[in-house]
């Protein structure tokens, strides 16, 4: 992946929060940075002529603002802003085919405890060409990146869940030892197997019961990214039970979780699953949102 880091930024605290992982992330993989904002959700209106020169102006503070603060930090950053007057989620979907990553903010904890994606998220998440991560807005490991708290230890490992151990997985595992990699931390890899499948053998181990028929199919997925990044320490976890609930319990540790989604979705198919949609609504750190076949 050679494609820039793309970032949606409107000036909330948790675009502001999802900027400094994407510059992080951009920083420790050598890939370009683009500050992205839109400065109308209205596009086929037509507003006063004083409407948007306020607009733009605000956008360009907000661009700048975060470009001054990121530079400040990385200061070999390859950095550019785009002030755009398309909606954001059309924009972002149309850049997600060019770029490495697209990452996105949260607005925080909502009444249930968990984590508010709005509904411009929901669809990005749900078209984007490439993986695209949602950043929760204060998040201190995120925080500790950019030299604004004490660095954060206890997250040291990216959790990558995977549904069908096999070529399908891939994408996902891509994204998983990469981002371990820039990090200098490991990868779990974690397989639910539901517990009503006829084959299930179960075999002892510190992660409960597990089937020795995944754990060899997983084996055999993830020798070739250990071949290819011997230096990533790797976990498999093969668990019975709810998929959701086996990646949401490996989560507090995680740097960044993983998921997947299909990548050819129509009008019945492009919601993210419950899986996903658990993980992003629960899961306390980044997420990423991988597409694959």
């Amino acid at each position: 992946m050679t494609g820039p880091v793309v970032v949606g930024l409107d000036g909330s605290p948790g675009s502001v929060t999802a900027a400094w992982w994407a510059a992080d992330q951009a920083a420790r993989r050598n890939l370009p940075l683009v500050l992205l904002h839109s400065w109308t959700d209205r596009p086929l209106t037509v507003p006063f002529p004083q409407e948007v020169r306020s607009s733009q102006r605000h956008g360009r503070d907000v661009l700048q603002r975060m470009e001054t603060e990121l530079l400040h930090r990385y200061g070999d950053l390859r950095l550019t802003t785009e002030l755009v007057s398309d909606t954001a989620a059309h924009t972002l979907v149309e850049h997600s085919e060019s770029a490495s990553l697209l990452v996105l903010g949260s607005r925080g904890l909502g009444s249930m405890a968990g984590f508010l994606l709005g509904s411009i998220s929901l669809h990005v998440l749900g078209l984007t060409q490439c993986p695209a991560v949602t950043v929760r807005a204060g998040d201190p490991s995120v925080e500790a990146e950019a030299g604004r708290s004490n660095p954060a230890t206890d997250r040291d490992e990216v959790v990558v869940g995977v549904q069908n151990p096999g070529p399908t997985s891939d994408p996902l595992l891509e994204v998983g030892f990469t981002a371990a990699k820039s990090y200098g931390i490991g990868v779990r890899v974690v397989r639910a197997v539901p517990r009503s499948a006829p084959h299930l053998t179960s075999v002892g181990g510190e992660d409960g019961h597990r089937d020795s028929t995944e754990d060899s199919a997983l084996t055999t997925t993830l020798a070739r990214w250990r071949e290819t990044l011997p230096d990533v320490p790797v976990v498999q976890q093969v668990v019975t039970g709810s998929a959701a609930h086996a990646l949401l319990s490996a989560t507090p540790h995680s740097r960044l979780t993983v998921v997947g989604r299909h990548s050819h979705p129509s009008h019945l198919t492009w919601k993210l699953g419950p899986v996903a949609h658990a993980v992003l609504h629960h899961a306390p750190g980044p997420v990423a949102v991988v597409p694959h076949d």
